[in-house]
């Protein structure tokens, strides 16, 4: 997407639309937020929305971050504790491996 054509005010509002998005568990969304609006944020000559754009880019790069490090997290302890689990791991997984650990 192209964004450097759209006004500053659209910018800030696609911005804070994607931002708010992110919320709905959709952390992918914040993580596009931060790679389309980081040279807006950062990069450019300076502009009366940049300061919110720059804020809520800073948000959506923690939220990535966060998400990604709950992520990771959850499935460390779910590949490491799966078989000790037994049924209940079973319920829970979308693919049941064959044979035993």
């Amino acid at each position: 997407m192209d964004i450097s054509k759209a006004p500053n005010p659209r910018k800030l509002e696609l911005c804070r639309t994607y931002f708010r998005t992110g919320f709905a568990f959709l952390p992918f969304i914040w993580a596009i937020n931060v790679c389309w609006f980081f040279e807006e944020a950062f990069r450019k000559p300076a502009y009366p929305e940049q300061s919110q754009i720059k804020r809520y880019v800073i948000y959506s790069a923690l939220g990535t971050l966060l998400w990604l490090i709950a992520l990771i997290g959850w499935i460390i302890i779910f590949q490491t504790n799966r078989a000790a689990w037994g049924a209940t791991a079973d319920y829970i997984s979308f693919i049941i491996p064959m044979g035993s650990a």
